[in-house]
């Protein structure tokens, strides 16, 4: 039987800042952009979330619901610092270590001797360990699998510590909504309400066929979790699906020329990021969020190598265009871009071309 810990840090950004500047302490913080400006919410503190604030939500909507909340500038070289110290914490405890970002983990501890072997001692000496070495609070779930050491970890948000023991798995799974489950997003979760799906209990209710005829090949995922059941290991050696940046204007964008210049500074910035990286790509997307912020993606892939600069300049100009034409005038408040299908370089792979002239 295994033993996992899913650890994951209270409100990270925010508790930083928190940490960091006395005055912030007890307050609405949200980490991001200006209330004037049309970032979005990166974190925000438990104070703010009360109003209902929550990340990815435009800075504006966050200063309507809170005007007391208090803006901060993010400052990802700390809050990398501050991981980096509770990296430590964990591999003290096992070198069989998940990350997922900057503020959670999975370890698996099945194999450790340490507390007697007991997870749950581990999972309360790691948080108290972590809130020693950064003054940060952490929760933590334990279980035998990955999928309910996550659902435990928030069980009991913040500063929470649950274990969901193997002959709980399928009852606690049960009582949940479905909307709670990782792989569950909000498009799923509210088809899964329109056939009165609503709870993990209503999720086991159906066959894996009929799980099947409605979801296709995340059935068998649903099926598993139905019940309890997530097979993954504990990855020590994460490779990244994708990378990719974006940027918000403060003014609509209505010029398709100077969208193309935007797409092209920032494939310029990532893929000089992917070569630091020694990454290789198959996959260009193109992301376009118009004034009403309605969404649209459109993706170029390549099968016989990977993309490059020329392959690059080519697409971004087609992908661009197929997003503007489904909307007649647009206006456009974000652009981003983003290389998925990634791979290490082999000295046997093609290497990727300067990107300068893009």
């Amino acid at each position: 039987m295994r033993k996992i810990i899913h650890v994951d840090m209270d409100a990270f950004y925010a508790s930083v800042e928190q940490r960091d500047n006395p005055a912030l302490r007890g307050q609405a913080v949200i980490v991001g952009g200006r209330p004037d400006s049309r970032g979005v919410v990166a974190a925000c503190s438990y104070e703010a979330r009360a109003f209902g604030i929550h990340s990815a939500m435009p800075s504006a909507e966050a200063a309507r619901r809170c005007p007391q909340a208090i803006f901060v500038k993010p400052r990802f070289e700390v809050y990398k610092r501050v991981s980096a110290h509770v990296h430590e914490v964990f591999r003290e405890f096992t070198e069989i270590i998940e990350p997922l970002s900057l503020d959670e983990a999975y370890l698996d501890v099945s194999n450790s001797d340490l507390f007697e072997g007991s997870a749950v001692r581990m999972a309360r000496e790691i948080r108290a360990e972590i809130r020693t070495r950064t003054a940060l609070v952490a929760s933590a779930g334990v279980s035998y699998n990955k999928f309910l050491a996550k659902l435990a970890s928030d069980h009991d948000k913040p500063d929470g510590l649950y274990c969901v023991l193997p002959e709980q798995g399928e009852a606690y799974v049960a009582s949940l909504p479905v909307g709670r489950f990782h792989g569950v997003g909000r498009v799923t979760e509210a088809r899964m309400h329109a056939l009165g799906i609503d709870t993990g209990a209503d999720l086991r209710a159906l066959s894996l066929a009929e799980l099947e005829s409605e979801f296709g090949k995340s059935a068998l995922w649903y099926f598993n979790i139905a019940r309890g059941i997530d097979e993954r290991p504990v990855r020590v050696s994460r490779t990244r699906k994708s990378m990719g940046g974006e940027r918000t204007f403060s003014r609509d964008l209505t010029d398709p020329a100077r969208m193309m210049d935007v797409l092209g500074e920032l494939a310029s910035d990532v893929f000089q990021d992917l070569g630091q990286r020694e990454l290789l790509a198959r996959t260009v997307t193109v992301k376009v969020r118009f004034s009403d912020f309605e969404t649209l993606t459109r993706a170029h892939s390549e099968r016989s190598q990977p993309v490059n600069a020329a392959i690059i300049r080519r697409a971004l100009p087609v992908l661009l265009e197929r997003a503007l034409a489904q909307r007649p005038g647009p206006r456009v408040r974000l652009l981003g871009i983003s290389f998925s299908g990634l791979a290490h370089r082999g000295d046997d792979r093609p290497r990727q071309l300067e990107l300068d002239d893009l």
